[in-house]
């Protein structure tokens, strides 16, 4: 670093400087412009995507962005020492950004009460700022590049987002490929997979979206080889944002479009994935070219990003898709919320099934990592009856392994999972990325693990790098109708209706999520947590004082009876 003159950039010694003295001091880094073969189109493009006509997006209305409170020294980003900060971008405290191990935020304008804090600037800092940390964490230097693949889902302000992110990268010294339209599972793959022609593997990557949250709101989720980040990843990415956003100058702005346009890379990706989970159903009916040959699948994409599960791997395999629905890309999502826990979205595929006659209704979120399933009769497989399922595919596979699931499962799951399996059930704290770990570190003290899951839908496998892929979760059900059909077992879906016999369901199942004014007069300008010990200690006191309550045995958050 004592050898740098000239400008100072956020560039990829912004995080080798960070951590030494808070103050980032670099050149310019001179890119290699070289790239081998890449396929110059991006995949599904067309449906109903609508990427225009979002004014509070555009640089020209810098005054309605935001920046951040954290302060933790000087950084400078691509600037002489005499040009000035943008006096235009507004404060944002960029920590509020965080949602668990994820990144989201307002993006389109129009909601009352819903400002926009989730801008281009505010995307690009963000962007630069998982730059200097991956640099970090891959001990990279100057001599090599890293590269960042960035998908995104339907939301409408998916694209411009997707730009910015760009920029970022670009601007600190990484090699960019957009993939357009794709799933939350396929950019973690991307880390994983070995063919030069599509770049990969990357060594980081970036998927745009919010999940099944409203049109308005958009967000990140980020990946290495390693897995997806954690918390206190997410927390270290948006202090560094901050730092970055707040010395932005016009000329990083403009200097970073230019650098952008100029040097992104786009291949169709999703090709590769699909193609991977083709395979695998062909592999598990003992190489059959079409195993699914004879089977009516319906699916329902809820207008998110799984719309190309129905002709990129149902109909390879030999399946009939007649009666799929919404599975065009429209970030408005005109039909239902793309939410596989949703009472609508799960009608909606109930009767694509019962109306097509069809064998199973398979229905993704919109980022397609989580999913849920309907049988020929309309019996539903989410929520505890798809823990069932998935833990009766996997323990005839891993006879014993513990299955791992977040805390509001059934009592009726773990007598089904434990006497009728022989399998282990082991309840941990909400959270996809919560039970995930913990079934990881179950693996690395000696407790076989193989499942983890969540009742939301969310469902990683050992075997899959512990992704949580709703395609690949649906791959393993279609791999059981299948194998079934190859040892000469027919009756359609009834195969996995059978598997969940004997499950014990609630009597009664409502989640209530309830939003707590901090500013009550009960709180007494005490902190949220100590009021929210206060009401879970007044429940248990009425737990305790009613016959007809008992309280878990084993519970690792709040209170569960």
């Amino acid at each position: 670093m004592s050898a740098m003159s000239g400008k100072v950039v956020h560039n990829v010694y912004v995080s080798q400087c960070y951590q030494q003295n808070r103050q980032i001091i670099g050149t310019q880094y001179q890119r290699d412009r070289c790239a081998p073969y890449v396929h110059n189109f991006l995949p599904f493009q067309g449906g109903k995507l609508a990427w225009t006509g979002i004014s509070s997006m555009q640089l020209h209305t810098l005054s309605k962005h935001q920046s951040g409170f954290v302060n933790r020294g000087t950084v400078y980003c691509n600037a002489a020492p005499t040009t000035s900060v943008v006096p235009s971008l507004d404060k944002v405290d960029f920590l509020k950004l965080q949602n668990g191990s994820d990144i989201r935020g307002v993006s389109v304008a129009g909601v009352e009460g819903e400002p926009v804090n989730l801008t281009e600037p505010v995307a690009e800092a963000i962007a630069a700022a998982f730059s200097g940390w991956l640099v970090e964490k891959k001990k990279a230097d100057a001599s090599g590049h890293l590269r960042v693949s960035i998908g995104h889902d339907s939301r409408i302000s998916a694209q411009v987002l997707q730009d910015a992110i760009s920029r970022g990268i670009v601007s600190a010294g990484l090699d960019v490929v957009q993939y357009g339209l794709a799933s939350t599972p396929a950019m973690f793959n991307s880390t994983l997979t070995e063919d030069d022609a599509f770049l990969c593997p990357v060594d980081g990557s970036i998927m745009i979206t919010a999940s099944h949250l409203p049109y308005n709101r958009n967000g990140f989720k980020f990946f290495t080889n390693a897995g997806g980040l954690g918390k206190a990843d997410i927390k270290d990415i948006l202090e560094r944002a901050a730092d970055i956003y707040n010395n932005f100058t016009t000329e990083i702005l403009m200097t970073s479009k230019e650098q952008a346009h100029a040097s992104i890379k786009r291949v169709d990706y999703m090709s590769i994935y699909t193609s991977d989970l083709v395979k695998a159903v062909r592999k598990a009916a003992g190489n059959t070219e079409k195993p699914l040959e004879g089977f009516h699948i319906v699916v329902d994409a809820g207008n998110g990003a799984g719309g190309f599960f129905a002709a990129k791997v149902l109909e390879p395999l030999g399946a009939v898709t007649a009666g799929s629905q919404f599975l065009e890309p429209d970030g408005m999502f005109p039909n239902h919320i793309p939410n596989p826990e949703d009472k609508t979205a799960m009608k909606a595929i109930t009767q694509a099934v019962l109306h097509n006659k069809a064998d199973l209704g398979i229905i993704f979120d919109t980022d397609v990592d989580r999913s849920a399933a309907v049988d020929s009769t309309g019996h539903e497989f989410n929520r505890n009856r798809l823990i069932a399922l998935m833990s009766a595919i996997v323990l005839e596979e891993h006879p014993g392994t513990t299955i791992v699931t977040d805390s509001v499962t059934s009592d009726g799951l773990t007598t089904f999972i434990e006497k009728k399996l022989g399998g282990k059930h082991h309840r941990f704290k909400r959270g996809y990325k919560n039970v995930i770990d913990e079934a990881i570190r179950l693996n690395s003290i000696g407790e076989e693990s193989h499942l983890a899951i969540e009742t939301s839908g969310h469902g990683a496998l050992k075997e899959n790098h512990w992704l949580d892929d709703g395609a690949f979760l649906m791959v393993k059900i279609l791999n059981k109708l299948a194998s079934a059909r190859a040892s000469g077992v027919g009756g359609g879906s009834k195969v996995l209706t059978d598997l969940v016999q004997g499950l014990k369901e609630p009597a009664v199942a409502v989640e209530l999520r309830l939003k707590i004014n901090q500013n009550h007069p009960e709180l007494k300008g005490g902190s949220f947590r100590d009021y929210g010990e206060a009401v879970l200690k007044h429940l248990e006191n009425s737990v305790e004082s009613d016959p007809n309550l008992q309280k878990a045995p084993v519970n690792y958050e709040g209170m569960q009876s």
